[in-house]
């Protein structure tokens, strides 16, 4: 799913955490060695790391609550992969952050409990560390990989509304090209197949992936994270380990215009 905080198309919340993982875990690691080999001057080094592993930790969490409220699907297993990511995180930077606060000067011998805190805070942060790259290389957050003839990534939010929807021109979309629409707090994509313009749901019924990340070939929609397919015009399963349908929605063309109709919330849940 493509990084929603991204500069020419390269995520960027990537790119910064290198900063505070090495900042913080220099400074534990270099706190526990003044300590164990009595070497004072190494705590002047461990209070500097600290500070700067904090700064940079607060600067890379900016595009990552980005990224986890614009790119993660939601209800899906990422999002709670995403969610254990974000909470071991900022765990592990409370834990820093106290950790500073008991020491006194640079060059004071810290107590030792601020020196465990580190110590059990760069274990939150390896945890935190692990959960980012399956995020990345199982979930493919932050991965863009539009297939051959998919057309570039287009996403559009559309104002919270339900009935008739104007959601593109009738030429906006080659045939098996597909667009994810934001609508209010749902997630559906526009499609094009042989026949004409179809809509349905973002979701995967498995485990929730993106299907607007997915392939779209010949009327069928495949999900990116675990292979199950649908028809697009259906919504039924063709291939599992999926077993629900998804919802698809109605869509015609009129004027040049395509119009997708979306029953509010209520009327769903009244049904």
């Amino acid at each position: 799913m493509r990084s929603a905080a991204q500069f020419k198309g390269h995520p960027i919340h990537p790119i910064l955490v290198g900063f505070p993982v090495a900042y913080l875990a220099g400074s534990a690691l270099a706190g526990f060695w003044a300590r164990v080999a009595r070497r004072p001057s190494w705590f002047r080094t461990a209070t500097h790391m600290n500070g700067l592993g904090i700064a940079t930790a607060l600067a890379a969490a900016v595009p990552g609550l980005i990224d986890y409220v614009f790119a993660v699907p939601p209800k899906s297993s990422g999002k709670t992969r995403a969610t254990n990511h974000m909470f071991a995180n900022v765990s592990a930077l409370a834990l820093f952050a106290v950790s500073r606060l008991g020491r006194g000067g640079a060059d004071d011998r810290p107590p030792a409990w601020t020196i465990a805190a580190e110590l059990c805070g760069l274990g939150l942060l390896t945890t935190g560390g692990w959960l980012g790259g399956t995020l990345v290389y199982r979930n493919q957050i932050g991965v863009d990989h539009r297939y051959a003839n998919a057309g570039k990534w287009i996403e559009e939010p559309l104002a919270p509304t339900s009935g008739d929807i104007d959601v593109a021109a009738s030429d906006e979309l080659d045939v098996d090209q597909m667009k994810l629409l934001r609508i209010g707090g749902r997630r559906i994509v526009l499609a094009r197949v042989e026949s004409g313009y179809v809509a349905f749901d973002d979701r995967c019924t498995h485990k929730g992936g993106s299907l607007a990340d997915g392939v779209l070939v010949c009327g069928t929609v495949q999900c990116p994270w675990h292979g199950s397919q649908f028809d697009a015009r259906s919504g039924k399963v063709k291939q599992g380990p999926a077993t629900e349908k998804i919802e698809t929605y109605p869509v015609e063309e009129r004027g040049g215009r395509i119009w997708m109709r979306v029953e509010s919330r209520q009327t769903v849940e009244s049904r």
